[in-house]
């Protein structure tokens, strides 16, 4: 196993996880933006108006989206661990 592999690896890693967490934080980022400027414009500063929509919104983006989570996943798994014989030499 060479350094090179390592960090391969390491990198796939990252970007998948990176990949796979992206809807939920954009959905989050794009409900939690339109309820800031809701907010500013009406001048309502209630803390559950925050929470609440954006907990539902990161649900349902995690609801939608499991199924190609899974299948990146299992991809990612099944290549690393058949390229486990390639990594011992």
């Amino acid at each position: 196993m060479t350094p090179e592999s390592i960090t391969t690896m390491m990198s796939e890693a990252i970007k998948l996880t990176l990949l796979v967490g992206s809807p939920m934080l954009l959905i989050g980022l794009c409900i939690g933006l339109a309820i800031s400027v809701f907010s500013a414009v009406t001048q309502i500063q209630e803390m559950t108006l925050t929470f609440v929509p954006k907990i539902v919104a990161v649900f349902l983006a995690l609801l939608f989206s499991l199924p190609w989570i899974i299948e990146k996943l299992t991809s990612y798994t099944i290549n690393l661990f058949a390229s486990i014989p390639t990594l011992i030499r």
